[in-house]
């Protein structure tokens, strides 16, 4: 059965950046294009607000790309890079992930997680017991089976690397 999205829907984007940009490193050896997953992501409905979930490290190399995400007119959040004893790095958005959808959902009728990370299972579970549509934008190799699942339509970034990737 085909999915209609109507272009009245209200859309809300989340983008786990760090989880695409891993996804598409490990897998391609290639950087993602955001410009390409909004675009789809959107597919032409009412956007409401897109969020960048961004790390800033200590170098500020990341800088141009955090420019770049807001001239698309995504917004980013941002967190600082936490270092831990022994080396151990760590900058985890699923907490402010889930409340932003929370948050944005009372607004959208339909929620884009762009992620594919299993740990976002509850957040799916949750909106569609809310009455949202929530779809879910990943690489399909990278991502859970089980959000897969959960989702009202899981867009692979796979199908179609042409468009949602750019080379190094």
């Amino acid at each position: 059965m085909p999915v209609i999205k109507h272009q009245g829907q209200r859309v809300a984007v989340l983008i786990d950046v760090q989880n695409l940009y891993h996804s598409a490193k490990n897998l391609y050896g290639a950087r993602v294009n955001f410009r390409a997953v909004l675009q789809s992501a959107v597919s032409g409905r009412n956007l409401i607000r897109a969020f960048a979930y961004v790390v800033r490290t200590k170098t500020g190399e990341e800088k141009p790309f955090f420019e770049a995400i807001t001239k698309l007119g995504i917004e980013t959040r941002v967190r600082d890079l936490q270092e831990f004893f022994g080396g151990i790095k760590k900058a985890d958005w699923d907490v402010g992930i889930t409340v932003d959808a929370i948050r944005i959902a009372q607004s959208c009728d339909t929620i884009v997680l762009c992620s594919g990370d299993g740990d976002f299972l509850q957040l799916v579970d949750y909106l569609k017991n809310q009455g949202k549509r929530v779809e879910v934008v990943a690489f399909g190799r990278s991502s859970s089976a089980k959000i897969k699942e959960a989702a009202d339509e899981f867009i692979d970034l796979e199908g179609n690397p042409e468009k949602y990737l750019l080379k190094k």
